[in-house]
């Protein structure tokens, strides 16, 4: 049985003070349209999904097995049905259902719970903080460097229901950790919405690789709301990969880089597919002495999608730094991309900001060098988003990188 919703009165009433209060970007949403979803029943194994589940999680990047993983966390709908550490890992750190850690973790509470992402910032964090909403806790215990990556895979099983989930990590002073987040819908869901709330908090010295897969549905809504905070000397790298056709996604995580030599890099990967609606971007903070921050965006835009690809670096901190590179490839005539890059410097004169952008086609005489060399037409621009949609850039392990790659050429045989 999952633990009770935790509630705050303050919370919600700042929360309820925006419930009608459209975001700054995307397409505005009518909530009533989607229902909650009802508590689904624990499993013992990830093996025991019915098939067509496994493979789609599998899409998003989690392995059913478990294998190479130091732990994994499932939600089905509303419900968390699935959490597992590995033995070998116990005591290094800690994965819960988000209310078992509000019940079990005063400081929990009172430290991280929308202490980040604001309750009142639009209609979607109002919706989750006004709802019952269930998600993963995980927390790495000081100077803990867990060499395996945790899994944690967000699901929705029904069709046309609301998905409310609200996730804190927390790396204490010194550990280190890889997660994987997969986010998906099952076969048989045609329309729906996920509201995901992220809160991470990186302490001094510490390292948060976090890699996001989304496999959703045609005609699916999707409204992440996310704030990292990172203090001392820590590194937060942020990748995310979109390789299937959506609705309408909308989501700009911000980076506050509060410490002394703190980081942040936000890398992401865009397939913009059918009539997907994609704006995406990233906010950096610059607060800290010598912080550094850097966002790469590669997307590629076929058949009539649109993506809106966005970015801003902050700087106020006199001795920071940070770059921004968006590149596009528009293959098709019904495509659109805009790249919207804005660099804001206050109060620090010294700091270096920068960007590039570029948005055009593949050159002709690319694709005619590699057609001398043999290969058809559709498997030279093949060749040639297969390198603009470069893994490297996401510094993944070679296990990971290596699943990655297979999901991009997948996706390219699908619609080439």
């Amino acid at each position: 049985m999952s633990a009770r919703h935790y509630i705050d009165e303050k919370i919600l009433e700042l929360a309820k003070s925006a419930l009608n209060k459209k975001a700054a970007y995307g397409t505005d949403i009518d909530l009533s349209q989607f229902e909650e979803a009802e508590e689904k029943d624990q499993i013992s194994e990830l093996s025991k999904l019915p098939e067509e589940i496994q493979k789609t999680i599998l899409n998003a990047g989690i392995e059913v097995s478990e294998e190479g993983r130091a732990g994994s966390f499932l939600q089905l709908d509303h419900s968390v049905v699935y959490r597992r550490l590995q033995q070998r890992y116990q005591g290094q750190l800690e994965i819960l259902d988000i209310n078992e850690a509000l019940e079990k973790y005063p400081e929990v509470r009172e430290k991280y719970f929308w202490k980040a992402v604001k309750p009142d910032r639009d209609k979607y964090t109002a919706f989750s903080a006004t709802h019952p909403a269930h998600g993963y806790f995980i927390r790495v215990f000081k100077g803990q460097k867990v060499e395996k990556p945790i899994q944690a895979c967000l699901l929705l099983q029904e069709n046309a229901r609301i998905q409310n989930v609200h996730n804190i990590v927390i790396l204490e002073e010194g550990a280190e950790v890889q997660i994987i987040n997969g986010c998906a819908t099952a076969p048989k869901v045609k329309e729906g919405l996920h509201i995901g709330i992220s809160e991470f908090y990186l302490e001094k010295g510490s390292r948060l690789t976090f890699t996001m897969v989304h496999n959703w549905a045609e005609d699916f809504y999707v409204r992440p709301r996310g704030v990292t905070v990172v203090e001392d000397d820590a590194v937060f790298v942020s990748n995310y990969v979109l390789l299937k056709p959506v609705k309408s996604i909308q989501s700009f995580p911000i980076a506050i880089l509060k410490g002394k030599n703190s980081v942040a890099s936000f890398n992401s990967l865009l397939y913009g597919l059918k009539d997907s609606e994609i704006d995406m971007g990233s906010h950096i903070i610059l607060e800290g002495e010598n912080s550094s921050g850097q966002a790469i965006s590669r997307a590629i835009v076929k058949d009539s999608a649109k993506i809106y690809s966005r970015g801003i670096l902050e700087a106020r901190q006199n001795l920071s730094k940070a770059h921004l590179d968006c590149r596009g490839i528009l293959l098709s005539s019904d495509g659109m991309m805009y790249a919207v890059p804005e660099l804001l410097s206050q109060g620090a004169p010294q700091s270096h900001l920068s960007h590039e952008a570029a948005i055009g086609p593949i050159a002709e005489e690319e694709i005619e060098y590699l057609m001398s060399r043999g290969l058809s037409k559709d498997e030279a621009i093949s060749l040639i988003t297969q390198g603009f949609m470069d893994v490297k850039i996401l510094g993944l392990p070679k296990q990971l990188e290596n699943y990655i790659q297979e999901l991009i050429l997948q996706t390219q045989e699908e619609n080439m």
